[in-house]
């Protein structure tokens, strides 16, 4: 019986040694590598450019035997948009219509549910839209490698290991790489619009932006959308063997599993956290930390396979957070630090010429009141900045190492 025993233990560690290495870095690299490169020039939505990535995705589904979505005759799924107003131009983008495409492609195990694992894969090109965080972005290559390379190289990885074990999965999947995230969530909506996927058919849905520059020492790892489905707590806990999880309850957030969540899907987003090099031409290839890109997806694997042993997962409804409702007239320069779990809003970066540099405020600061407003967390934050005007002089108490310090900050 002993015997017996090690050698059952020998071969489900075996086993689950095995499934571990069927991630690659290597693959992550090369995917990363090319999307992020400067002969795509940052991807922008509707460029040929992003075109090209586009193209280079699809030819990876058709090399993983990926079908069509049903009804469709391609991996393209074709949208036009009006994209908004460019602030950094005399030659306004606004009203220009661009020309996208979502890359989707198909596992079809003909079972009667179906899972999404998806991320967006455009970004900002050359810095002539309104969203870089560069004071002068005009003509600089946007290479977004952690944004969002990295998500779009995982859902790239996560279609090959799972078209290997495709006899095993008791659900579809549906791999999606969206365009016009950047402009809004623009992608993910026009396919949910236009190709009436029957939302009671879909399982959960897993969305991955930036989730290639987790901390070595911290191990933190955000997963939103926590809150949409009391299954959640059981399955990501059971899968989890490497990280510090931070979680966000809410089902509406600033990536494409916001679409889903309000079809009424569980859903989940992860994330690794802001960065210095967020929006910014710097945010590079060389800056991922592939192993660690490489063991989120093996953790969010073994949640994706544990899931099919549950018929169906809960949905729940959660609190919209008023992020979601604020309107800003101001901008004060700052990254927030999403992962930070202490009182108050950490400082991951600082914009130059924005409010917050020109007051002397620096990354590692913890802001605790606006005013007379304490911050508690991000969400006090937005709040206060979205009571704040044009030209108005804030009082701002940071906290930096040790020492309590008031600026005056000018919006």
């Amino acid at each position: 019986m002993l015997k017996k025993h090690h050698l059952l233990v020998l071969f489900l560690l075996l086993n689950q040694f095995i499934f571990a290495q069927n991630i690659s870095e290597k693959n992550l690299r090369k995917y990363i590598s090319f999307l992020a490169s400067d002969s795509l020039h940052g991807r922008a939505s509707g460029s040929d450019d992003e075109l090209k990535a586009a193209e280079y995705i699809a030819d990876v589904f058709k090399r993983y035997k990926l079908v069509y979505l049903p009804g469709y005759s391609s991996y393209f799924h074709p949208f036009s948009f009006r994209s908004k107003n460019n602030p950094h131009s005399i030659d306004s983008n606004e009203g220009l219509v661009r020309n996208c495409r979502n890359v989707v492609g198909y596992l079809d195990c003909n079972a009667s549910q179906t899972i999404v694992l998806g991320a967006h894969y455009d970004h900002l090109g050359l810095g002539m839209d309104f969203n870089s965080l560069d004071p002068n972005p005009q003509g600089k290559i946007h290479n977004g490698a952690d944004d969002n390379a990295s998500g779009t190289a995982g859902v790239m990885e996560l279609a090959r290991l799972f078209s290997k074990q495709k006899t095993k999965l008791k659900f579809n999947i549906i791999f999606c790489l969206f365009s016009g995230e950047e402009h809004g969530l623009v992608g993910s909506k026009k396919l949910m619009e236009q190709t009436h996927l029957d939302s009671t058919k879909i399982k959960y849905m897993f969305n991955f932006d930036m989730i290639g520059r987790m901390n070595d020492s911290s191990k933190s790892l955000l997963v939103m959308g926590y809150g949409t489905s009391p299954d959640w707590g059981v399955l990501v806990t059971k899968a989890n063997k490497d990280f510090h999880l931070v979680y966000d309850s809410a089902g509406i957030g600033p990536s494409d599993y916001t679409t889903y969540y309000l079809e009424n899907v569980p859903v989940l987003g992860f994330f690794t956290g802001q960065h210095a090099d967020y929006h910014k031409p710097t945010d590079d290839a060389t800056k991922i930390n592939y192993k660690k890109e490489k063991s989120i997806l093996e953790f969010v694997a073994r949640i994706v396979t544990t899931s099919g042993d549950y018929p169906k997962i809960k949905f729940t409804k959660t609190i919209t957070k008023e992020s979601a409702k604020t309107n800003f007239k101001v901008t004060m320069g700052i990254m927030p630090d999403y992962i930070f779990e202490g009182k108050g809003l950490r400082v991951d970066g600082v914009t130059d010429g924005k409010p917050a540099a020109n007051a002397g405020i620096l990354k590692g600061d913890v802001l605790i009141k606006f005013d007379e407003l304490e911050i508690k967390d991000i969400q006090d934050y937005m709040k206060a900045l979205s009571l704040t005007k044009k030209g108005e002089t804030k009082r701002i108490t940071i906290l930096r190492g040790k020492d309590l310090l008031e600026l005056n900050v000018t919006f």
